[in-house]
């Protein structure tokens, strides 16, 4: 005999097996609800950025792309109705469109989690943006890559 039976016909080795299969499962729903969840975000986020005004559209398509690129770790989704990507649930990074906001420039964010802070006390928060240069671009890879933590 293999061991001892339970009231319920199982051995106490297949008794654990059935409550670890059940953990996985239980694991495995969790994931798969969180997958759904992200994805979802991400289509919200994308479906957002394609209804900006042209110029905005197009520069949160280019802050949505190196946000992709350069801090991958950081998760697609609305703030305040506008395109922001978050870490461990907090968005860290966040665009609003002017024209959308009835402002003359659009702004690129950061939230107080980003990890930004200068040793002399003074570090960027927020940034106006209107036809960004590519030098332009390229200090805002830098800039969310810093505030990713990367």
């Amino acid at each position: 005999m293999a061991g001892k039976t339970t009231s319920d016909g199982l051995s106490a080795q297949e008794r654990a097996a059935v409550k670890q299969r059940a953990q996985e499962l239980k694991l495995q729903a969790k994931r798969e609800k969180e997958a759904g969840k992200a994805a979802a975000e991400k289509a919200d986020l994308e479906a957002k950025i394609a209804e900006m005004p042209d110029g905005d559209r197009e520069m949160a398509q280019r802050l949505y792309e190196i946000v992709t690129d350069t801090a991958p770790e950081l998760a697609p989704r609305l703030y305040y109705g506008q395109p922001g990507w978050a870490k461990d649930g907090k968005v860290v990074v966040f665009f609003r469109s002017g024209q959308m906001d009835k402002d003359r420039y659009s702004t690129l964010g950061f939230s107080s989690l980003a990890e930004l802070d200068d040793e002399d006390g003074l570090w960027p928060s927020a940034f106006a943006l209107q036809d960004p240069t590519e030098k332009a671009w390229a200090e805002v890879t830098v800039l969310v890559r810093k505030a990713a933590g990367a």
